[in-house]
């Protein structure tokens, strides 16, 4: 189905407060995103899961869960069905569907349903975007370019790849790598005291405008250890890291660092901040998972939509066994339903954008 019609023959609700159904990309078919899209709905009352539809091919869904399916040609009638039926928003593929079998017919799949629901997001049908895992081998074997789907989302928003900033966020901690998927003898020379302060920037505000934290506290980490011993163990910190932190209290940020990355994670060091800002991959994605391995979620900030994203993989060896869990899915889903709701009380402005 086309995003153009299925926007057409949709109403929006006038209500300004009220936020219609979020849209749920299946991610890829082989994958265990069918699985846990379908046991997150069959938990919804007992978690209190707004309404929501996927995004996909139902057959997929049959393929390892015998519940309920109700076919929907518009977001509008996931409320109606979402009480006794999961809700898909189907979309006709073709080709072969094995849970563990990655193919190009599952990726072209995977592609097509996060183009529809960030179409949805954007225009308003859906309340925003939870996207489940895609297996990027199998996109990029389809000319698929991006690094990933956060800024194949970005770039069909209209943001600029730095403007868009992954946070993983759990009930105990929020980190945001300044570096994400590059090597770590690159790290060094990646950063700067623009990308530094760009990314704190875009943080700030998405912690108000999607977590209601009006003053935000953000704490840096240095790149090296013991934020480098007044420069003894390197100079990053003096020469970027410490300068970039004087530019952003001078922007009236409250912000503290660089401090000592081993140091930063404890219970007690957690209760000083809202976000922790890494210098790159692994400084960030240990300690969230590590705390939050089954409810982690990826979050990305400074779109216009609300997206969201279970911090987990397709796990193409565990698909079709039932015994994927669905904690990290339920937990993106429920923060997609709380930034919208921020979002919906104080929507004064569209994005988190980092200069304005």
């Amino acid at each position: 189905m086309r995003l153009s019609t299925i926007i057409e023959t949709m109403t929006l609700t006038p209500e300004r407060n009220a936020i219609p159904p979020f849209a749920i990309s299946m991610g890829d078919p082989a994958g265990i995103g069918p699985e846990v899209v379908a046991k997150a709905w069959s938990v919804r009352e007992a978690q209190g899961l707004s309404p929501f539809f996927v995004i996909g091919e139902r057959r997929a869904i049959e393929r390892i869960w015998d519940g309920p399916i109700a076919t929907i040609a518009t977001p509008d009638e996931a409320r109606t069905h979402f009480s006794t039926a999961l809700p898909c928003l189907q979309l006709d593929m073709g080709g072969e569907i094995t849970p563990g079998e990655p193919n190009v017919d599952g990726a072209q799949c995977a592609l097509h349903a996060l183009e529809i629901g960030i179409g949805l997001a954007k225009s308003g049908a859906a309340g925003g975007l939870v996207t489940a895992p895609v297996g990027k081998t199998q996109l990029y074997s389809i000319g698929f370019t991006h690094p990933g789907q956060t800024e194949f989302i970005a770039e069909r928003c209209g943001i600029a790849r730095n403007n868009a900033v992954m946070m993983l966020a759990g009930p105990t901690l929020r980190v945001v790598p300044v570096t994400i998927h590059i090597p770590i003898r690159d790290v060094p020379d990646a950063l700067s005291i623009d990308l530094i302060r760009t990314r704190a920037l875009v943080t700030a505000k998405g912690l108000t405008r999607n977590f209601g934290i009006e003053q935000p506290r953000i704490a840096v980490a240095g790149l090296n250890p013991h934020a480098g011993e007044s420069g003894n163990l390197g100079r990053e910190e003096i020469d970027i890291i410490a300068p970039a932190i004087e530019a952003l209290r001078a922007d009236g940020l409250d912000i503290t660092g660089p401090h000592s990355p081993d140091a930063m994670f404890h219970t007690p060091a957690r209760r000083n901040y809202d976000a922790a800002l890494c210098m790159y991959h692994d400084q960030a994605l240990i300690p969230i998972k590590t705390l939050h391995f089954d409810d982690g979620v990826n979050m990305t900030l400074g779109l216009p939509i609300v997206r969201t994203s279970p911090d987990h993989g397709t796990a193409f060896g565990i698909a079709g066994k039932n015994i994927a869990s669905p904690g990290a899915m339920i937990a993106a889903i429920r923060m997609a339903e709380r930034a919208a709701y921020y979002r919906s009380i104080a929507p004064d402005s569209a994005t988190e954008t980092a200069l304005d």
